[in-house]
């Protein structure tokens, strides 16, 4: 018999729960409300973000791939990334991403793709807006998944339905991340985009 390693529960599952709690971390999971959506993920401040959430990931058990910087993708990690569902971008030029992107998640019956809309670990004064243009194009939820350094937690909490009205719906996700803390808070960039 083959050990259940991909749904709630199973092996995998279990493993990194334990693991997580090992050290003193927590998962928080709201399910998501339909088969696709986008997920950002905030605050990121820190290289120890990514196995955390790899660990995260694996506890809720849903395939939630993400986009990185290509360069993530080159020897000799590069596979390693892409097997963990990696999608390389090129951050230096504009590719049609977005539209791309939304056309992915058309041909798709389930799909949900992360994305740091930080864009870097670096403080900045405004975020990326692929993942919101990304949202209403694909006409998805956005997921906001959270990495909390203050109280152990990492999950998603708050899924939401994006009405288009930018300063409506950023004030919803600074809702949603409210005292949610990085490892680096002084790193956090403002919830806004440009």
């Amino acid at each position: 018999m083959t050990p259940n390693l991909n749904t709630q529960g199973g092996l995998l599952s279990r493993l990194s729960r334990a693991i997580l709690g090992l050290f003193g971390w927590r998962v928080v999971f709201v399910p998501p409300p339909a088969p696709k959506a986008v997920v950002i993920i905030y605050p990121h401040t820190s290289n120890w973000d990514f196995p955390i959430g790899v660990l995260a990931r694996s506890v809720i058990a849903i395939p939630i791939g993400f986009i990185g910087k290509d360069t993530l993708f080159r020897p000799p990690f590069g596979g390693l990334f892409r097997w963990l569902g990696g999608l390389p971008v090129n951050r230096r030029e504009s590719t049609g991403l977005v539209a791309a992107l939304a056309e992915m998640f058309a041909r798709s019956e389930s799909l949900y793709l992360a994305i740091a809309p930080e864009g870097t670990r670096s403080k900045v004064d405004r975020w990326k807006s692929g993942f919101y243009r990304l949202a209403l194009a694909a006409n998805v939820p956005l997921g906001l998944a959270f990495i909390d350094y203050s109280r152990r937690e990492i999950g998603i909490e708050v899924w939401l339905d994006l009405c288009g009205r930018e300063e409506e719906d950023l004030a919803r996700i600074r809702a949603g991340y409210a005292g949610k803390r990085g490892r680096r808070p002084e790193k956090e960039g403002d919830i806004r985009i440009g």
